[in-house]
């Protein structure tokens, strides 16, 4: 079975190409900057690096990319790896290794991506104050944060 699924925040914004069929195809290229956890160091602290993933997306998924994504923006993609190969213009021979997206969505809401990487709310001191709790032991959503909620 091949089957990747990643979480990273895009380098930059996605390059979109359209092919040159009767129905154009939309090809968007980006690549995700994923954290990977290393070896603790001297600190004894973990020593925390990126690896860097090209991927393709194809049709809905590509135009999906170049109306939506930009540099920043957090993504889980799952999809497949496929590598290749080519000769470049010197003669010599290229490996190439990517994943080709089969579905990707957003990781953080717009809010959160807007101010940064962190929550609306991440920070104790900016959380609004609880309201107070009604007569059947539930208390009430504050205003401004349904969209920020994860269930509906």
């Amino acid at each position: 079975m091949n089957k990747v699924i990643l979480m990273g925040r895009l380098t930059r914004d996605p390059e979109v190409r359209y092919s040159q069929a009767a129905e154009p195809l939309a090809i968007a290229r980006y690549t995700l900057a994923v954290d990977r956890r290393g070896r603790r160091n001297n600190a004894g602290g973990d020593e925390q690096t990126a690896d860097f993933i090209p991927c393709v997306a194809f049709g809905r998924q590509g135009e999906f990319a170049e109306k939506y994504l930009h540099q920043g923006t957090k993504m889980v993609v799952s999809g497949r790896i496929q590598t290749g190969s080519y000769t470049n213009k010197d003669g010599n021979k290229v490996y190439t290794t990517e994943v080709i997206v089969e579905e990707q969505e957003f990781a953080e809401s717009k809010n959160a991506d807007r101010s940064g990487g962190a929550s609306s709310y991440g920070d104790t001191a900016s959380r609004p104050a609880p309201a107070e709790g009604a007569a059947d032991g539930f208390m009430s959503i504050p205003e401004g944060i349904e969209n920020d909620l994860p269930f509906k």
